[in-house]
């Protein structure tokens, strides 16, 4: 090798080497979508949502009914705040409600079966007898408590039905008896036609629609064969012609959907007030409190058709905010019944998850004209204590039911145990051991020896 000028071998220059390719960049969508995907498989999701949703809607209908009852409070020389004290009162006991049903376990819930379902079909019946049963908008399906409380027996009758129909094939499949037609229908069928025929008798269709529905929910539930279950709708399709032919205020409200006119005699008032209300609140409302169509246009503005002054005043973000929270819970509700092993607990959380969603649609699609009206209210949303506390109380089972799971249970545990390390932790100083701080400086003096300055 020859050598330099100045007689040293000559540097050898270092062989470059290639760089290292980057890493493809990342998808945001895709990212996004894994990470919402992780967390809807976390075993703490159903019960965050569950319990999230349902207090969401219920404070958001607090504020809703405070907001569409002062007119019709001062119209009934009344306090404008009357509606929404009767409402946060029933909240406040549909929370002790919830609360209490949350932390019930499952033999007990389903110990409370026959006697709810008794007490249901006792003050059912009562609502007939003369000086004790009263009408209200036409229907004979309330009981007078004295002074302005009434209550509506019917609404409890939903709530019974879940819970006895859920124990029934529960006890049923434990046996393996849900093979056999009569051993499924019987005598849950018989049952709820009962319950069906003393709604019936106070006229009011949609309670008995949704009473319906959650019958139908239980069967397909419990893995009712395509011709029993076409049956069964085709005899409840068939009866509830027959009452809407027979009733002109029934048909009245048939002739009302998608109607953008009030018609001969105002029929159709309410349902097209009601668009009325949703067509003038745009995407982000009037204003809260600012609703025109609840100055006495809109009939039932705080009970049956909320959900259009909430259009009204929180515009198309408010009302599709509503629909979200539903559909949080619904899915919350499907998945606590798909991922359990108990058939009590799935029987019992398909039948709430039907019960709610079912209401929540027909209650919605009536205010968007899609369905006739059906007078019933929205699920935790609209003004109603005999709704809200069985409604409340639902909610309370479907939470004790998503705490139930293995995977739930496991993970509850663990965080309860890891914050009580920390509370065991900071309670004496003389057993905690010595606090270490992550800090670079505290480290680096650490790790030098006594005599380094």
């Amino acid at each position: 090798m020859p050598g330099s000028r100045t007689g040293r071998p000559p540097v050898q220059r270092a062989v470059r080497r290639p760089a290292a390719p980057r890493p493809p960049r990342e998808n945001p969508v895709l990212t996004l979508y894994l990470r919402a995907r992780r967390a809807w498989d976390r075993p703490l999701t159903a019960y965050y949502l569950i319990l999230g949703g349902s207090l969401l809607i219920t404070v958001l209908g607090l504020v809703m009914v405070y907001s569409a009852s002062q007119i019709t409070a001062l119209q009934k020389s009344l306090p404008g705040s009357f509606f929404f004290r009767k409402q946060f009162l029933a909240a406040a006991i549909g929370a002790a409600l919830l609360l209490i049903a949350s932390r019930m376990p499952v033999k007990l819930h389903r110990a409370l079966a026959y006697p709810i379902l008794a007490g249901a079909v006792f003050l059912m019946a009562l609502v007939q007898v003369p000086g004790i049963g009263m009408s209200v908008n036409g229907n004979q399906n309330w009981i007078a408590l004295g002074g302005s409380f009434q209550i509506q027996p019917s609404e409890f009758g939903k709530l019974a039905l879940v819970l006895w129909g859920a124990d029934l094939l529960a006890r049923k499949q434990d046996k393996q008896l849900l093979a056999q037609w009569k051993h499924m229908l019987v005598p849950l069928v018989p049952v709820a036609f009962m319950l069906l025929g003393l709604i019936m008798l106070g006229g009011d269709m949609g309670t008995a629609i949704i009473l319906t529905a959650i019958l139908f929910g239980l069967l397909w539930l419990a893995g009712a064969p395509t011709r029993l279950f076409v049956g069964v709708l085709s005899i409840a399709a068939t009866l509830g012609v027959i009452l809407i032919k027979t009733s002109p205020n029934r048909m009245a409200r048939l002739q009302c959907i998608g109607a953008t006119d009030p018609g001969p005699g105002d029929s159709c008032w309410q349902a097209v007030h009601g668009i009325y209300a949703l067509a003038s609140g745009g995407l982000f409302g009037s204003g809260l409190g600012a609703s025109v169509e609840k100055w006495g246009q809109l009939p039932e503005a705080h009970t049956d058709f909320i959900f259009a002054v909430t259009g009204e005043e929180l515009g198309l973000a408010g009302t599709l905010s509503v629909l979200a929270l539903f559909a949080a819970l619904g899915y919350a509700g499907i998945r606590v019944a798909g991922r359990t092993e108990d058939p009590f607990v799935r029987y019992a959380a398909g039948g709430v998850t039907t019960w709610i969603t079912a209401q929540a649609v027909i209650n919605i699609g009536a205010v968007l004209g899609l369905l006739p009206i059906a007078g019933v209210p929205l699920p935790l949303f609209s003004y109603g204590g005999s709704a809200l506390l069985p409604t409340m109380f639902a909610i309370g089972l479907l939470i004790a039911f998503a705490r139930d799971d293995p995977a739930a249970r496991t993970a509850l545990s663990m965080r309860q145990s890891r914050f009580g390390r920390k509370r065991g932790a900071a309670g004496s100083a003389a057993t905690r051991e010595p606090r270490r701080w992550n800090t670079m400086r505290r480290r680096a003096s650490a790790a030098r020896s006594s005599g380094e300055r």
